[in-house]
């Protein structure tokens, strides 16, 4: 993959959108204003195989085989961060087969597909409560971090069993466990400091965020993290999204002007979604 990595802002988690010299509209020959970071939810698994008369388990197989696919496409695409929203920590609500089987298959992804993403230069980092996990499983995250935490390609970051009200109320918790301990003065806590405390992994918050499966809602996803993401909903079920598919949602994205709140006097390019 030929991605340059992007230096994010630290304080506030932000990049600009930047353009990509190879990512030009295949109707206007214009250029597209490409995301630096794309999250998404792989939502319609269940839907895809309950449509077919298969068992929910074998939407999620499938589903790994557009995984596969996707990340091979936004590296081809130049995107240095892309986050998959694997496994939420209300999944567990679920049936305890159908728990076990997407663990198991987490797991399964990480282990064919480690040394690939390894030789292609790509960084895997996951977040996510690891209480109460499987020893095997954590074991196998952090061998995967490991091994890969010198790689520049792209960041592959992996939500699994992810909860954002979880995160934000650890994240608050230590930082009144250091204001009672006197290692942090209750008026020093602004925005910055809460984002650098909650925000890991280094990476900058999402510019893109891509919801699959015709659900219109984050789901608990980086929720403090999204609050400046452009949102884009798609009919498609997980494991009949394309590369196209993605392609469509950049291109969205590459008509949005993002102000943060601010004012933007700058010419705005339309280009129209590919058909």
């Amino acid at each position: 993959m030929d991605i340059q990595t992007k230096i994010a802002d630290k304080q506030t988690g932000k990049t600009p959108a930047k353009t990509v010299d190879k990512a030009v509209h295949k109707k206007t020959a214009q250029p597209i204003a490409m995301p630096s970071h794309i999250a998404i939810i792989m939502d319609g698994n269940g839907r895809w195989a309950e449509r077919r008369g298969l068992a929910r388990t074998q939407g999620h197989k499938h589903g790994v085989e557009t995984v596969r696919k996707i990340v091979e496409a936004a590296g081809q695409r130049g995107i240095p961060y892309l986050t998959l929203y694997a496994f939420s920590s209300e999944n567990h609500k679920r049936p305890e087969e159908e728990v076990n089987f997407l663990m198991g298959l987490v797991c399964d992804y990480v282990e064919r597909d480690l040394e690939r993403l390894h030789t292609e230069n790509v960084c895997i980092k996951v977040i996510g409560c690891r209480d109460g996990i499987e020893a095997r499983i954590r074991k196998l995250i952090e061998h995967a971090e490991q091994l890969t935490a010198n790689n520049q390609a792209m960041t592959l970051q992996v939500a699994f069993n992810y909860g954002s009200w979880q995160e934000i109320a650890t994240t608050a918790r230590k930082l009144a466990e250091q204001v009672a301990a006197g290692q942090l003065q209750a008026a020093d806590i602004d925005s910055d400091l809460f984002d650098r405390a909650l925000t890991r992994n280094g990476l900058p918050h999402p510019d893109l965020i891509i919801r699959t499966g015709g659900e219109y809602r984050l789901s608990n996803f980086l929720l403090w993290q999204s609050a400046y993401a452009e949102l884009i909903f798609q009919p498609i079920l997980w494991p009949d999204y394309t590369e196209e598919d993605l392609q469509k949602a950049i291109v969205e994205y590459g008509r949005r002007e993002r102000r943060y709140g601010g004012l933007n006097n700058a010419t705005v390019q339309t280009i129209n979604p590919l058909e």
